[in-house]
């Protein structure tokens, strides 16, 4: 009954009186009392500009007060009622990170039950290229974090499209492994994952290291570069000129979060020319700081935007690598009106992975440990956050950094009852939605970067030690049993795609695999 949540929540407030977060409740892993966050301590000290109130309302469902059962239909940006569902039916497949503009659609089954190694992408030499990490060349090959193949239908064929650390875009048939289009050449390393137009136009859109986010049209016998954005055509930027957030495109609008710590919305005006070749004529109306004063002096400069945003209702979300998570209110982006935001919230440390909203309008947040702040001390690196509560939001958290470096890489995914939460060491924990306990976990070879992907009860994922497991999470009572492993030639960093039987994964040595049941696949019928 996902459609009155808002009433369910609003009206009872049962959900937040029984797992509130208050100086009673107890700590998951490390059985230490969890602080309560007075006002001087849940925010960095104030400045001279401090950010402004946030009154705006957050749309998250729609809902009706009569007694009919007629629903009008979601006239916002993106419907609640969609978390869980593809996005939309013009396009099949898994078209961004985590599939959907909620992040929240993980592909479709039936996902393989003894599978094989049905091809592997290069078929000889590994996809490796050089690139600098503060002035130091360094060899990088395969896919890393987030890398999750994007996978569609066109015109009778699967594709699967996916940027690697050879510095290039490939295009390849899901079912054989051999490319569609010949490889689209940047300038450094691709981490992040390529976003699939929705609306069915001929169109992916994908960053680089090489400081551009672009548009590629692949209705050619070769993809080619119809607009780019460089990382310092905006002003004024923090940190670095990376895109590693995966775009979301609605409504002919892209929205896309930078390293240059800036967030992006860009009217692209999609259409075809008069030999029927799509066409791009985009207009950046809006670009903004993913950054304000008080976060500058909680942290300095590096609060680069890498995960991936996502919309609930009429809000975009999206936090940054310093720990700051935000909803800005983009109702009226379609008539002129700037975006506001209306949810601050300080994590206290960096926010890579994606955040991931429940049918109820929560969202759960991982953060890294990587500064020792007292405020990622305070709520811990797994946070349920309510954002109807802008002034107190959070529902509780699970603290778990045994060291520095450690805590959440990997977006959260949700099952059922559960939010399921790789770290950096290689625990997995299946927490308990409602309360915050920690249900059960598995220990896997760390670091485990590779984000859950949950098709019909079985979990899949990557770890360091070169394998892809998959595990039973239908019964959330108990601990997932493995159900089968492949293995690949080094760390799974790269979240994998599951698509109507058959598993894609990268890996940092070289390779993009396809995983799939070869007997039953043979078989006739």
């Amino acid at each position: 009954m996902r459609r009155f949540f808002v009433v369910l929540m609003l009206l009872a407030g049962v959900v937040v009186g029984v797992v509130g977060f208050s100086a009673s409740d107890v700590d998951e892993v490390s059985n230490e009392p969890l602080p309560t966050l007075p006002a001087t301590t849940s925010e960095p000290p104030p400045t001279s500009s401090p950010p402004p109130v946030l009154t705006a309302p957050i749309v998250l469902a729609t809902t009706t007060t009569t007694t009919t059962t007629t629903t009008p239909p979601f006239s916002g940006w993106v419907d609640p009622l969609s978390i869980g569902q593809p996005w939309g039916d013009t396009v099949s497949g898994v078209l961004t990170f985590r599939g959907s503009p909620t992040r929240r659609w993980h592909g479709e089954g039936p996902v393989p039950q003894d599978p094989e190694r049905a091809w592997r992408f290069p078929a000889d030499r590994a996809m490796c290229s050089t690139s600098s990490v503060f002035g130091v060349d360094e060899q990088w090959c395969g896919m890393g974090w987030t890398g999750q193949p994007a996978i569609f239908e066109r015109r009778e064929v699967t594709w699967l499209v996916f940027g690697a650390y050879d510095a290039k875009v490939h295009f390849l048939n899901a079912e054989t492994g051999e490319r569609l289009l010949p490889d689209f050449v940047t300038g450094d390393i691709i981490k992040g994952s390529v976003t699939v137009d929705p609306d069915g136009f001929p169109l992916v859109y994908t960053g680089s290291r090489d400081n551009y986010l672009r548009v590629l049209g692949i209705d050619g016998s070769e993809a080619v570069e119809l607009w780019r954005l460089h990382a310092y055509d905006v002003s004024p930027t923090k940190w670095n000129n990376d895109w590693d957030s995966a775009p979301l495109v609605i409504d002919d609008y892209l929205f896309a979060g930078g390293e240059n710590s800036r967030f992006h919305i860009i009217k692209l005006n999609r259409g075809y020319d008069t030999e029927g070749r799509v066409t791009v004529d985009p207009e950046l109306l809006w670009d903004f700081a993913g950054w304000d004063d008080q976060l500058i002096s909680a942290v300095g400069s590096n609060v680069s935007i890498e995960m991936s945003p996502l919309i609930l209702g009429d809000v975009l979300y999206f936090a940054n690598s310093g720990g700051l998570v935000q909803g800005w209110d983009i109702s009226g982006l379609k008539d002129g009106v700037e975006p506001q935001r209306v949810f601050r919230f300080w994590a206290g440390d960096d926010v890579d992975a994606s955040i991931v909203p429940d049918d109820e309008g929560f969202l759960y947040v991982g953060v890294e440990y990587e500064r020792s702040t007292n405020r990622s001390k305070e709520v811990g690196q797994i946070i349920k956050l309510d954002p109807r509560k802008p002034e107190d939001p959070v529902v509780w958290s699970v603290h778990d950094r045994p060291y520095v470096n450690s805590g959440v890489w990997a977006t959260p995914a949700i099952y059922e009852d559960l939010v399921i939460v790789p770290t950096d060491q290689g625990l997995v924990h299946g927490i308990d939605r409602a309360t915050g306990e920690i249900r059960w976990s598995l220990d896997l070879p760390g670091p485990t970067w590779s984000s859950p992907t949950i098709v019909d009860g079985v979990m899949v994922m990557g770890d360091c030690s070169g394998r892809v497991r998959a595990f039973d999470v239908s019964d959330t009572s108990r601990k997932p049993p493995e159900l089968w492993q492949v293995a690949t030639g080094a760390c799974v960093e790269s979240s994998v795609t599951v698509w109507k039987g058959s598993v894609y994964s990268g890996s940092r040595d070289g390779f993009l695999y396809a995983w799939r049941d070869l007997v039953l696949a043979d078989e006739p019928g």
